[in-house]
């Protein structure tokens, strides 16, 4: 077996993890996640293996993966303590929801289905067949680079009709996308709840339904999404009067059309956010109203673009300010970056796995490594993750992308391995150039 050398830090958190597996085989969780980091070509996990120099007992290692799928979510428990023992939280916590697809290949792979392509492509291809995922994750401004998206825990959306073709043994319960995401949400805010912090929630206008709002609102969760331009919107009914009988009413009588709103030329504001990084200038209108799907009472933005058009968030803090709306919103983005990085830089999908427990382990694997990555690059300067001096047309400024911090973490880990070495047997600098030069081709 091959013993790359970690650095210290992300070795003590992955053994943090494998306390919680059984003693006999803890001690493989390190090996696989060596393997996710230094796997190369097409990511299998014959392909992590291989990186981390496993042959004799490679079946007993395709079994440990699966046994992980089961153990997910007390993995992800421990995953989020870690964070915050490594990170400040601020005033406010973030949590951002949302799915995402992962395309396979083959009859055989359980719980994979036809589900919507949000990536069409060139084909325009509307659907595809594979596994579907709804992830949750925390998202924390970094002080140089701006928002970062760490991924904690995903959960497999199996359709109805899929679920009768699962092995016996191996089925999952029929969840829908939003019974996920209140599960998600929910196990979160167990795990947050011990900070005293104000937790918020941003999704996307698909989790905008009753049946996910009501039930995360009343866990005093703020939730902040999109909203429909035809969405049902009531005026803020008024206070009973002294005297008044019967229960106070809860909605407005009447309808509000934001299409009537953005027309109005009144009412509009400027003022500067910080979205996506930097300084932004947004013209708004902020309002109350009641929304029935979110159980009462709301705050609405419309944001005027630069081409005319209009766009409509709504939050369910009443008094939430229009930088808490909008910033939310702009921070759910970084969880679109994550599935973007994990599928491209971390191959997510490519693990030709069948079982059900194997394929919801290799995920939440991917995601854990993605984090673990994150928080070792946390504190680190930007000269020390990249180096763009071979590329004078890049800007040198721009902030390290995930390849980057991945690729420094390798970096690290085999100087690491040769600086062992030149304590046996010092070498001469012609050889240390060398090593450089092969060091800068394979990481």
């Amino acid at each position: 077996m091959v013993t790359w050398q970690l650095p210290a830090d992300v070795t003590y958190w992955i053994a943090a993890l494998s306390k919680l597996l059984d003693e006999r085989n803890a001690f493989r969780l390190l090996p696989v996640f060596t393997g996710i980091f230094f796997g190369q070509g097409r990511r299998t996990v014959s392909s992590w293996l291989r990186a981390a120099g496993i042959s004799d007992d490679y079946e007993d290692y395709y079994y440990f993966v699966s046994t992980l799928g089961r153990k997910s979510k007390s993995l992800a428990t421990r995953l989020l303590y870690l964070i915050m023992e490594t990170i400040p939280l601020g005033v406010r916590i973030l949590l951002v929801l949302d799915d995402s697809p992962t395309k396979r290949y083959g009859p055989q792979v359980e719980g994979a289905g036809i589900h919507h392509n949000p990536t069409p492509g060139p084909a325009q291809q509307e659907f595809l067949y594979g596994h579907s995922w709804v992830t949750i994750g925390l998202a924390l401004r970094h002080p140089q680079w701006g928002t970062l998206c760490l991924p904690l825990l995903a959960k497999l959306y199996v359709r109805a009709k899929d679920i009768v073709k699962l092995v016996p043994g191996r089925e999952l319960p029929f969840k829908t996308k939003l019974e996920l995401g209140v599960m998600l949400v929910g196990w979160a805010a167990s795990c947050l709840a011990a900070t005293g912090r104000k937790l918020w929630l941003a999704v996307d206008g698909g989790y905008a339904k009753g049946p996910f709002l009501k039930k995360i609102i009343k866990n005093g969760v703020i939730v902040v999404s999109r909203l429909r331009k035809d969405a049902a919107l009531y005026t803020v009914p008024k206070a009973p009067t002294p005297g008044q009988k019967g229960r106070p009413r809860k909605y407005g009588k009447e309808r509000i059309s934001l299409a009537k709103r953005a027309a109005h030329r009144r009412g509009w504001t400027t003022a500067e956010f910080t979205l996506y990084g930097r300084q932004m200038t947004k013209t708004f209108k902020l309002f109350q109203a009641t929304y029935r799907p979110a159980g009462g009472l709301i705050v609405v933005v419309l944001v005027k673009e630069d081409d005319g058009s209009w766009r409509a968030y709504f939050c369910s803090k009443a008094d939430a300010t229009a930088a808490e709306i909008l910033e939310a919103v702009a921070d759910r983005a970084s969880l679109e970056q994550v599935y973007h990085d994990v599928k491209e830089v971390h191959g997510t999908g490519q693990q030709q796995v069948r079982n059900l427990f194997s394929n919801i382990a290799v995920y939440n694997l991917n995601l854990w490594t993605y984090t673990l990555i994150e928080l070792w690059a946390w504190p680190k300067k930007h000269d020390e993750l990249c180096d763009r001096s071979d590329s004078p047309w890049d800007d040198a400024d721009r902030r390290p992308s995930h390849a980057n911090r991945r690729n420094a973490l390798r970096r690290e880990s085999i100087r690491g391995e040769f600086s062992a070495l030149q304590v046996a047997k010092p070498v001469t600098r012609k050889t240390c150039a060398l090593f450089e030069r092969m060091l800068a081709l394979a990481a």
